[in-house]
């Protein structure tokens, strides 16, 4: 179905696109659906496609990470405040990108997150616009009468997509694990939400999955969504395996902008090149597409002269402003007098076989369960004892920047609307999540135990990162630095985090229906053990952002409101490294509404 480098090379497309992942393949499919142009999309990995390895959504959460046929396996720089560690940052690699190996839950942040973006200098960039734009991507399935019989999985259809290409919806039935859970919640006062989708997530709540009931609870993702459907278009091109190594610029005049003209790439080991009569669009994630415009000559001066590339655009904010959530475990075995259901028992290759065998069948299988117990709230709720002393400690860590000028242009307000959520009763800071089996690093499970993790997860850090290409070399992974805990504050509000997750599993009925708590165990118990607990054992939420964000350019941004980059006249970066703030919710959801708007603007000005 994908096309052959005779078909690419050398050619002419109305449109080129970089990248085949959850983005490229939405603004891509849009495109071919609403206009004849031609369309290209260029992606480094391979189609995967009809994969029951990525197929099988429900139950295999981080099953393709570590293989490269699936998963890029980025590595950071040893991070110094989290004692030296190198931390894996896995993304999709492949037609679909991250949101074929992803966890399938479809979140989405409040309101006041998304409304910042415009507030730092974005027109039309709102929650208004983000909902108009995430629901056209979904098509929600509610529950059914019998999974109501279990749990109230309430919704309001305003807020649901009904005719999208993208499949949500409830997976299997109630888990006994997710209700002992959302009702320690309760009783330690986060409010049962009726629907969370609708810009007010401060509560917890029973969320949804990217899964398909018409096609027996297969994964949804952008190749099901976006590419498949319209492969047979005649203007609809995919090449896989081929990696973007620069985009090519015509000779113009000094002081004009520049006009992208075509691209690059490496295929079956030579370089090729294809021809761009409109636009290019880079696609490529918050930790490829820096890497993809150093390449081609827009960023850091000091960046580009260290690699050996000729400057066409100086922009210091290529790379910078890097903002990842971070996530630490805590794994409860489950008292084996309840029939839990958790994806444990998968762990056993018979059993998986068996499953995928009834899934396959259409009967029921762990492969429909999802990670849907979730929770957002305020650091008051979370930690009202700590709550001062902290808001106190980031204003001044904030101000001592501001006298010192430390700050790179655009970060001050920033900071700003960090502390005004921070300092808000409504809005969440804090996240726990429960997932149905064991997801900690620290011990092992035993075969035939069932588990439960409670996942608490960092929402606003106030530490940036960078991601810069190491050389010229396109084959070769950028530099990932989160700076992981520069900013100390950051680990005072995450060991809160987690202080509460364990307050939350010794509340009735939650503290009844575990037997132990596996990791970090009871010897970890001060506030020192805790924050060591962290350093050693946290990871990324596989949500970076901010790496080429979308701010005025005297702010360091590198994008415009309509994505286009700054100093081109036809060069756009359409995905996660746009955002210029994190948002309090797994990114999914917002990848597909920054695709999603970023077709209207291109169809706009067709």
């Amino acid at each position: 179905m994908v096309a052959q480098l005779s078909e690419i090379a050398n050619k002419s497309f109305d449109y080129v696109i970089l990248g085949g992942g959850t983005a490229g393949l939405t603004v891509a499919g849009r495109l071919v659906q609403n206009t004849d142009k031609s369309v290209l999309v260029l992606e480094a990995g391979e189609a995967n496609l009809d994969d029951p390895k990525i197929l099988l959504g429900g139950a295999t959460w981080g099953a393709n990470f570590g293989n490269p046929k699936y998963d890029w396996a980025f590595k950071t720089t040893p991070q110094k405040y989290s004692n030296d560690r190198e931390l894996i940052w896995n993304r999709g690699k492949g037609l679909g990108g991250s949101s074929a190996i992803n966890f399938c839950a479809w979140i989405k942040p409040p309101a006041a997150d998304i409304d910042a973006w415009e507030e730092l200098g974005n027109p039309g960039w709102n929650w208004k616009a983000y909902q108009k734009y995430t629901m056209r991507t979904e098509e929600f399935t509610a529950a059914t009468e019998e999974q109501l019989k279990e749990y109230a999985f309430t919704h309001n259809i305003e807020y649901r997509g009904t005719s999208g290409p993208l499949k949500t919806t409830v997976p299997l039935t109630s888990l006994p694990a997710n209700k002992i859970f959302l009702e320690a919640l309760q009783k330690q006062g986060l409010r049962l939400l009726h629907d969370p989708y609708g810009g007010d997530v401060t509560g917890c709540y029973e969320a949804s999955a990217n899964l398909d009931r018409k096609t027996q609870w297969m994964r949804s993702y952008a190749a099901t969504a976006y590419y498949l459907p319209l492969k047979n278009k005649p203007n609809y091109t995919v090449l896989t395996e081929a990696t973007v190594a620069r985009v090519l610029f015509s000779e113009g005049k000094p002081g004009e902008d520049l006009v992208a003209t075509g691209v690059e790439f490496i295929h079956g080991g030579k370089l090729h090149k294809v021809h761009a009569k409109q636009e290019v669009v880079i696609t490529a994630g918050a930790l490829k597409s820096p890497q993809i415009l150093e390449l081609s000559g827009i960023g850091r001066r000091d960046v580009l002269d260290k690699i050996g590339v000729p400057i066409k655009v100086e922009l210091p904010g290529v790379g910078e402003n890097v903002q990842d959530h971070t996530f630490i475990g805590l794994s409860y075995e489950l008292d084996s007098k309840i029939a839990h259901k958790t994806a444990d028992v998968l762990r056993d290759p018979e059993v998986a076989k068996e499953h995928a065998r009834l899934h396959v069948a259409g009967d029921e299988s762990l492969y429909r369960l999802g990670i849907t117990a979730f929770s957002y709230f305020p650091l008051q709720l979370g930690s009202p004892n700590a709550t001062d002393a902290i808001v106190n400690e980031v204003t001044k860590y904030i101000n001592d920047k501001k006298k010192s000028e430390k700050l790179p242009p655009g970060l001050a307000e920033q900071y700003d609307i960090q502390l005004r959520i921070l300092k808000d009763k409504t809005l969440p800071e804090m996240e726990l999540i429960a997932v149905p089996t064991y997801m900690t690093f620290k011990s092992a499970p035993e075969s035939g135990k069932a588990y439960l993790s409670v996942l608490a997860v960092l929402q606003h850090p106030f530490s940036r990162g960078v991601v810069h290409a190491k050389s010229k070399d396109p084959l070769e992974h950028p530099e990932i630095d989160p700076h992981l805990f520069e900013c100390s504050q950051d680990l005072d509000i995450f060991a809160e985090n987690f202080k509460f997750a364990r307050l939350v599993a010794n509340t009735e009925p939650f503290k009844s229906g575990f037997v132990r708590e596996m990791d970090p165990g009871p010897e970890v118990q001060t506030d020192e053990q805790i924050k060591e607990y962290l350093k050693n054992f946290s990871s990324t939420c596989y949500h970076a952002c901010g790496s080429a964000s979308m701010l005025p350019r005297e702010k360091n941004g590198v994008v415009d409101s309509e994505l286009r980059v700054y100093g081109t006249k036809n060069l756009r970066v359409a995905d996660l490294s746009i955002a210029p703030l994190e948002v309090a919710a797994h990114t999914q959801a917002t990848v597909y509404g920054i695709a999603e708007q970023m077709a209207d603007i291109l169809l706009d000005s067709a």
